[in-house]
């Protein structure tokens, strides 16, 4: 609602929007501890095989994930498929990575994520189920950016994944490393 401010000489307009002071809710979220980085590096495929990375958000884990931005840097010379998939059963045998961390480390003791990051290298098959959200090409020694402002929100359950496989005819194997930026907002239940 506009207020009426005080008139001060031949001002034309007594009227004006309110004012507020703006933050960008990733920096709101850090100073909370709630916003994590990490990557998975070294994602490797090729001759028919494909590598992912996704933050996957447990069943049991009461928080909604956001995901804020993520970026993917093609170490190879040949261009890749990057396709972004949500709610995804995917292929191979995925592990963990030690490269996440609270962006704010001011914090004592440093929070821990609920969400896990995780990676698969030189698997085969699809994803299935879920969503092909969005696909585009990589350019070789580039990073692709992508951010989003935390509005892709994935529940327990849910996991938002970046699948990586060659460009149809090249053979030539590919290495890649997926970074994300993203924060967990608790669920709080009421009975």
């Amino acid at each position: 609602m506009f207020q009426r401010r005080p008139y001060f000489g031949d001002f034309n307009n007594q009227y004006l929007p309110p004012r507020v002071a703006t933050m960008p809710n990733s920096l709101y979220q850090s100073l909370q501890g709630k916003y994590f980085v990490g990557y998975a590096d070294n994602l490797t495929f090729g001759n028919g095989t494909s590598a992912w990375a996704g933050l996957i958000n447990p069943k049991n884990s009461n928080v909604n994930l956001h995901v804020n931005v993520y970026t993917i840097t093609d170490f190879a010379e040949p261009p890749i498929d990057v396709q972004v998939w949500f709610n995804a059963a995917l292929p191979g045998n995925p592990v963990g990575t030690k490269h996440v961390t609270p962006a704010n480390t001011a914090i004592y003791p440093l929070p821990a994520p609920n969400v896990r990051l995780l990676s698969a290298s030189n698997v085969t098959g699809l994803p299935q189920g879920g969503v092909n959200a969005a696909s585009r090409r990589s350019i070789p020694g580039q990073t692709i950016a992508e951010e989003s402002n935390g509005i892709y929100i994935f529940p327990p359950g849910g996991s938002f994944t970046i699948f990586l496989t060659n460009v149809s005819g090249v053979e030539t194997p590919g290495i890649v490393r997926v970074a994300f930026g993203w924060w967990e907002e608790h669920i709080y239940k009421y009975y």
